[in-house]
């Protein structure tokens, strides 16, 4: 039985929906992503992997998403307060970039839209010991969700911050010279989160995960964002 819970996070008090043993599932979700890999390399982000988009026309695959936006529905409205939205997109993704190879971008926070009402929803399938998302406050502006009014102060800062990086920094482990992790939630196979795509936050990858590309070994998880109808 699904096990949800809404906290507020951070300064700006922020939704944020888990949801436990979410369709119950797993292994058949693992296999049905596995059944339609290998997957291209996600070139049109800045996702740190593989990405393979999910359509209409990818049977069972298709099906899942159909199930996970209909068990999802209420939680979403309960959270953001709506009663109607729309998917965007949906997408098995798994992260597999070698730290040395990340672009600047990669090596630490980042936001998905500067609109509220973007909502991703990250569901966890496979996924190594360790590994989670963190959600960030940016250190020298104070920001923990992108909008409109600050989306060019926050990007000035970030890109001369990214050309002081060094080589040698990875994937982002938690608070560091630029960002401070105030929250972050755990990977556990079935869980899923939804929050707004706005937020700053990243993939917590640790040190010595597999970074491999096959749905059964490496960090595979779905992905959809929706739209709020207001």
């Amino acid at each position: 039985m699904a096990k949800p819970r809404l906290e507020r996070i951070g300064r700006g008090q922020h939704p944020l929906v888990t949801i436990d043993d979410f369709l119950g599932r797993t292994a058949d979700l693992v296999a049905i992503a596995k059944s339609i890999g290998p997957y291209p390399k996600a070139n049109k982000t800045f996702y740190p992997g593989v990405r393979r988009m999910i359509s209409e026309g990818d049977g069972a695959a298709a099906r899942y998403v159909e199930w996970a936006m209909q068990t999802a529905a209420p939680y979403i409205w309960g959270a953001f307060d709506v009663r109607n939205f729309s998917l965007t997109a949906a997408s098995f993704s798994i992260v597999s970039t070698q730290p040395s190879d990340l672009l600047p971008v990669q090596r630490g926070a980042h936001f998905d839209s500067p609109d509220p009402d973007n909502i991703a929803l990250l569901h966890y399938l496979s996924v190594p010991p360790g590994t989670g998302t963190g959600f960030f406050r940016h250190r020298a502006t104070g920001i923990e969700r992108i909008d409109e009014q600050n989306l060019a102060r926050y990007v000035a800062h970030a890109q001369a911050e990214a050309m002081r990086l060094t080589p040698d920094s990875g994937y982002i482990q938690g608070s560091d010279e630029r960002f401070e992790m105030y929250h972050s939630v755990e990977a556990v196979p079935d869980r899923i989160i939804f929050y707004q795509g706005s937020l700053l936050h990243s993939g917590l990858i640790p040190p010595g995960m597999p970074l491999d590309s096959d749905p059964s070994a490496g960090r595979l998880t779905a992905n959809f964002f929706v739209h709020l109808d207001r």
